[in-house]
């Protein structure tokens, strides 16, 4: 057999360059598993948080979140986890009414928001 530069490969060679090959594709399979795993618990997790979401918040309120998702996904997300915080530990009334949600709102994006301040010289 003749190598890339004209020459032969042996049959070490040959044995050697099959080894790394079938590592790489191992490591590639553990890597799409690992992936596919985390894709799962991503969607589980979402379909427990939004079956919560449901429980708790009013049609109003769920619609108020949705459109907010929309404009500000990650101020979305705290929000939503902060709702079910504050629902399990019983510190807000449950339905969470638009009322109670624009409050919760102004809250966490008061946490959100950097101040930017200018100094003049």
């Amino acid at each position: 057999m003749v190598g890339e530069y004209g020459g032969y490969v042996n049959e070490y060679e040959d044995e050697e360059l099959e080894e790394i090959r079938r590592r790489k594709l191992l490591e590639y399979q553990r890597r799409l598993l690992q992936l596919m795993e985390e894709e799962r618990r991503k969607r589980e997790f979402e379909a427990k948080k939004e079956a919560a979401l449901r429980r708790i918040l009013t049609p109003e309120a769920r619609s108020r979140l949705a459109n907010l998702k929309i404009i500000r996904p990650q101020l979305a997300e705290a929000l939503e986890l902060e709702i079910i915080r504050l629902a399990q530990e019983g510190r807000i009334p449950i339905p969470v009414t638009d009322e109670i949600l624009k409050k919760l709102l102004i809250q966490i994006d008061k946490q959100y928001r950097r101040e930017i301040r200018i100094r003049r010289l």
